[in-house]
């Protein structure tokens, strides 16, 4: 085979395109994989809509610009259909055609960041997947998806379904590098998630997972906060038609008046104001949803309340394994599949996007097939 289709981009908020992408020339230690499943989050839908044009540049190094045309797609799991040389997954065993596995993003191994600091998803050369034009086949809503080399590559274990491994790719292995980033949770801690969607679901069944005593969630629409409630959300609170001064009251009333211990925003970046009012002087606030559009006012006084403040940046490739497992280990604790809402064709991608942005989806399920 010599190429394949994908879902290309070529104008934002439009129908997408189908055109055939031959296969680029693959690289030693790299793998090419046949797409079982890709699924979508808000970032795909973000850039679908144009929101995210100010992406990467001085402030971003590490992300590559957006440019169109490119095929959209960063949650992709698939079974290898060729590799360049050997190649091992990410606990050094062989893997070859007929496995299934998920990447993480690759970086260079020798700059400043992958070497001194060891936070690699900062470096210049990460190249992370879905906004790359279509000769790189580094999308997930095609055919065929090339891993390059210098990624490391996650066996997904038989009980784990594509679809499922797909969605660890992103919003799963994202919490756990933002959890690994609040460090350990004590049993008394109350946390409190903004957004209930893939990340803050996904927030919730960790942090239930890991003992705290009381987990609140804020969000919308209904359905995705019923999930919350059967995940074992002990609060949570229907934003719609509530102002943002009630929602602030809302969570210092189930807290004696402080505020919760740990807040992990995974709604936008406009919602840090109000999660710095939420917190508890002392406690800790990890950034993780990010929108583009205007600055964000923050008062100058929500600073001095000794509330440290951390920003998660994708994963390393140690937390798309921890994603891979705990979707392995907790499937009978907590129903993923309820993540994955419909499923859609490489046609109906656009269709998909714009429910999406509308927040009629929470993870659509893309088949690499039309209709």
């Amino acid at each position: 085979m010599t190429d394949c289709l994908a879902a290309v981009v070529t104008k934002y908020q439009e129908k997408v395109e189908l055109w055939r992408v031959p296969f680029p020339e693959m690289e030693p230690g790299s793998a090419m994989i046949r797409v079982d499943a890709a699924t979508l989050c808000g970032t795909d839908a973000h850039r679908w809509m144009g929101h995210l044009g100010d992406e990467g540049g001085p402030d971003q190094p590490f992300i590559e610009p957006l440019k169109l045309p490119y095929v959209p797609g960063h949650e992709t799991c698939g079974t290898i259909v060729e590799t360049r040389g050997p190649v091992t997954d990410i606990l050094n065993r062989p893997l070859k055609p007929g496995d299934r596995i998920i990447s993480s993003y690759p970086h260079c191994g020798h700059c400043y960041y992958c070497r001194v600091t060891r936070q690699t998803t900062l470096c210049n050369d990460n190249v992370s997947f879905g906004h790359h034009h279509p000769h790189k086949m580094m999308g997930g809503c095609a055919e065929y998806h090339y891993f390059p080399p210098a990624g490391t590559f996650i066996r997904v274990p038989d009980e784990v379904p594509s679809k499922l491994a797909a969605s660890a790719a992103c919003a799963l292995r994202t919490m756990m590098h933002s959890f690994e980033q609040v460090g350990p949770i004590a049993n008394h801690e109350t946390m409190l998630i903004q957004g209930c969607g893939p990340l803050g679901l996904y927030a919730l069944a960790i942090a239930k997972d890991r003992g705290v005593k009381q987990a609140l969630i804020i969000g919308a629409p209904a359905a995705r906060l019923a999930v919350a409630k059967e995940w074992g959300a002990d609060h949570v609170l229907d934003i719609t038609g509530v102002s943002s001064a009630d929602r602030v009251a809302w969570v210092r009333d189930l807290t004696s008046g402080r505020g919760v211990d740990i807040v992990m925003n995974c709604a936008n970046s406009h919602a840090l104001p109000e999660g710095l009012r939420m917190v508890r002087p002392g406690g800790r606030m990890v950034q993780i949803g990010v929108s583009g559009g205007s600055d964000v006012s923050v008062s100058p006084m929500l600073f001095f309340r000794g509330v440290q403040i951390f920003s998660t940046v994708m994963a390393e490739a140690r937390h798309f394994y921890q994603a891979i497992e705990f979707i392995a280990t907790r499937h009978r604790q907590f129903d993923f599949n309820k993540l994955i809402s419909n499923t859609y064709t490489l046609d109906r991608l656009a269709e998909a996007l714009k429910a999406m942005d509308d927040f009629r989806e929470v993870k659509p399920l893309i088949l690499p097939r039309v209709a």
